[in-house]
């Protein structure tokens, strides 16, 4: 283990950093899980709804600097593609 109080300090603030982390990544996958289960129904009213909650928590994230914007943009604009898809078929 950690033989310096600095040490002990970085391994401290690594799994802090790491669970914060970890929760992001999984709300990410999860807000795009909803949207295309959706999808995958063919619902298109609830896909709407949450590609509209997911465009803004995406977007919030940013904001946040969990990610980046080409990142949430991009993403967005798959699932908004994959909406739009079942919404016109």
């Amino acid at each position: 283990m950690a033989n310096h109080k600095s040490a002990e300090k970085r391994i401290r603030q690594t799994i802090k950093r790491t669970e914060r982390n970890r929760f992001y990544k999984t709300k990410v996958k999860n807000i795009i899980k909803a949207v295309r289960e959706a999808v995958a129904v063919n619902d298109v009213a609830k896909a709407q709804e949450r590609l509209k909650i997911a465009n803004k928590e995406l977007h919030k994230f940013v904001s946040k600097g969990i990610l980046k914007k080409n990142t949430a943009s991009r993403k967005v604009s798959r699932l908004n593609a994959s909406v739009k898809k079942i919404a016109l078929a």
